[in-house]
């Protein structure tokens, strides 16, 4: 989506201008990457002056005080006045409590009402309100004592599983108790922990509740979900969302008791990084979050089966290389051992997005037309190059702004020696991968 495209007024075709705050968040990525394809949504970042993936990930990123700052009010509606923006994805707990306390002067913000935020970012709120509803936990107070070890200890207004932990003795709850933020202390559950990610619309009710177990969880990250059929979840959902008045995407977490029954450790009005396991089922939590807030009838259309998510880091990056021109070999750079290289081709196509040149320089020992035919490269480039007399390719080309793209080191030596062009292999390509429009390094930004 271009900077700056004219919106189209009518229904789908209306540009909508979406600011994701703060962009960086795995919250925020998780935005990014279900919205970024979207026709018609232009996506903005917004955070901190610090060090965040969001610099790269999107297209740009603008600075904004934190919440926790006295003129973030201001900086924020002032930058959404500037960008026109139309939705703001709070992508953080504390901000979406920020945001639906102080919702003047600035857009849409994808939240439901200021009570149901305020209410689920306390765990102890949550499980008043909905005692009686869902089964929660069983709260303990420390100054009565009590001899229920193990117990569990965790920050009434944590996120991300951050600071809780088992206590199996009333002397490390004491310690913990000073250690940790306004703490809660509850029942230890022992077994499978569960995320029910869901979807409701304030006219037609709750349109999706599917669950996904958390196999593995890193820092409070579920690094590794599976999806799962959990017989209550639908039921739970209904109840949770008819009395805090939820709407758009939202979760619930479960976790099972040593007798096999499930209770509540928290609901979350927002996306959950992890909800990629649903999103590639179909369910776009994102983009029906705006869409409700446009009205009109919603339907969910999800593939079936299982599915499985492990979550790595993802490296992005900027440079300093600009070009206007790409020539890539064919043989072991572009096929090899029979099979197109998907990387370097996805590379090629975004090349060609931007209007840069592609040329192939190899020497292919076969007939190269039908080598082209067979791959389905035969119309991907604006000129080929066919070696055939055993000299340098570095002969046969006058690059200007070009890169090179080449499995044998002696042609990128000599490329770069001949003509000084940024030469690279297979391994290399990962820092041009999806960023033909070149993405300066800026110490600035």
């Amino acid at each position: 989506m271009k900077m700056g495209a004219e919106p189209v007024v009518d229904g789908m075709n209306r540009m909508r201008r979406v600011l994701v705050f703060p962009g960086g968040t795995e919250i925020g990525l998780e935005i990014h990457a279900s919205l970024q394809h979207c026709r018609n949504v232009e996506l903005h970042a917004a955070g901190a002056d610090v060090w965040s993936h969001a610099r790269y990930a999107f297209r740009d990123y603008h600075v904004v005080a934190d919440v926790g700052e006295e003129c973030w009010h201001e900086q924020l509606q002032d930058l959404c006045r500037r960008m026109q923006i139309d939705y703001i994805y709070p992508a953080h707990d504390d901000v979406i409590v920020a945001l639906a306390r102080q919702p003047q002067g600035l857009p849409v913000i994808i939240a439901p009402s200021r009570e149901a935020c305020e209410m689920t970012r306390s765990k102890r709120a949550t499980y008043d309100a909905l005692r009686g509803i869902v089964d929660v936990p069983e709260l303990y107070d420390p100054d009565d004592g009590f001899d229920a070890f193990p117990v569990f200890i965790k920050p009434d207004r944590g996120q991300g599983a951050r600071g809780a932990k088992r206590i199996d003795s009333q002397q490390a709850l004491e310690l913990a108790i000073l250690e940790t933020r306004d703490p809660i202390v509850c029942e230890y559950l022992p077994g499978a922990e569960y995320t029910v990610d869901c979807f409701s619309s304030q006219e037609q009710g709750l349109l999706f509740a599917q669950a996904r177990r958390r196999k593995v969880t890193r820092n409070g990250i579920s690094v590794n979900s599976v999806t799962v059929d959990l017989p209550e979840a639908w039921d739970w959902a209904v109840r949770i969302q008819q009395k805090l008045g939820l709407r758009g995407a939202w979760f619930f977490q479960l976790k099972r008791a040593e007798n096999g029954s499930c209770k509540l450790l928290e609901v979350a009005p927002r996306i959950a990084g992890a909800m990629a396991v649903h999103r590639v089922c179909g369910v776009n939590f994102p983009l029906l979050s705006i869409l409700e807030r446009e009205g009109g009838s919603l339907r969910i259309c999800r593939n079936k089966g299982r599915v499985e998510v492990s979550r790595s880091l993802n490296n992005r990056y900027r440079h300093q290389i600009s070009f206007d021109e790409v020539i890539v070999d064919l043989d072991d750079t572009l096929i090899i051992s029979g099979r197109v290289n998907v990387q370097l081709v996805a590379f090629l196509f975004s090349c060609v997005n931007v209007g840069k040149r592609t040329v192939l320089l190899t020497r292919h020992a076969g007939d190269l037309s039908a080598t082209l035919r067979k791959h389905r490269l035969s119309e991907l480039f604006d000129q080929v190059i066919h070696v055939s007399d055993g000299t340098k390719k570095s002969a046969h080309v006058a690059p200007q702004r070009a890169i090179f793209v080449d499995d044998s080191f002696s042609e990128r030596m000599d490329m770069m020696s001949v003509h000084g062009i940024p030469s690279f292999d297979c391994s290399m390509l990962e820092l041009l991968s999806g960023q033909a429009e070149n993405l300066w390094f800026d110490e600035a930004r």
